[in-house]
């Protein structure tokens, strides 16, 4: 891997989202438009919002920058972009963390927005620090753009590629703890529930909403989701195809 590779493939799909601003007013302003509907959904029991709305936090960039990244390498390797990068002197390392930079940047600005709006204009009441939140909100994002990379080896057109949010992150969404205690479902359900990550990005957004401290509960909801988004792209790297046949 090059450094010098890897930020000008962060540059170049930077570069590309900036020249689709209907993509990216989107991508910032859906996020917030339905943290607001669902602050009115739950006018009369903020501590539900509370919950829910912590939670959504981390939960929006990882659905976002999965179907973003998935769609976005699909398109590129169908176009021949990527068998053209690929010829040149670019690893597929450098292409990938170069992908996952660009999207993580601009997951932040989407973090940034949708907590801005839900802390200071909806009266989201977190115990900790809103930096804790973003932080766990940028992991998940890392972790969307990294499954999106790896699934877009499977997919040979968009409309499959779309078709693997609901294989993949609809189970997550339903078994982490969002709708029922994970504690509470079948034994098995539960089980499930405890190897995937998106019910650990609860637990952590959960630990920032009740205490005002870093809890070691928190630094072990971050390590588990960074280290799967590492893996991960560590699989999306070794499954990247240079075209769809």
């Amino acid at each position: 891997m090059s450094p010098a590779r890897t930020f000008a493939t962060t540059r170049r799909v930077l570069g590309q989202l900036r020249q689709d601003p209907r993509t990216v007013a989107l991508l910032l302003l859906v996020p917030v438009g339905l943290l607001v509907l669902l602050r009115y959904v739950f006018d009369a029991d903020p501590d539900s919002f509370d919950f829910i709305g912590s939670s959504l936090l981390g939960i929006f960039p990882m659905i976002t920058m999965f179907l973003v990244t998935s769609i976005a390498t699909l398109r590129e390797r169908t176009s021949g972009t990527l068998e053209r990068l690929l010829v040149m002197p670019m690893g597929k390392g450098d292409l990938i963390v170069g992908y996952a930079l660009a999207f993580s940047l601009f997951a932040v600005a989407q973090a940034a927005v949708a907590t801005g709006v839900a802390l200071w204009l909806l009266g989201l009441d977190v115990a900790g620090s809103p930096w804790l939140l973003l932080l766990v909100a940028l992991l998940n994002a890392l972790l969307g753009t990294a499954l999106g990379l790896f699934v877009s080896a499977f997919a040979a057109s968009e409309f499959q590629a779309v078709q693997f949010l609901p294989a993949l992150i609809f189970p997550q969404l339903l078994l982490c703890g969002l709708f029922a205690p994970r504690d509470t479902m079948q034994p098995v359900l539960e089980y499930v529930s405890n190897v995937l990550p998106m019910s650990y990005s609860v637990d952590g957004m959960n630990e920032v909403l009740a205490s005002a401290e870093v809890t070691g509960d928190y630094v072990r909801d971050a390590v588990v989701v960074s280290g799967v988004a590492v893996l991960v792209l560590a699989l999306g790297a070794a499954t990247l195809r240079r075209r769809t046949e």
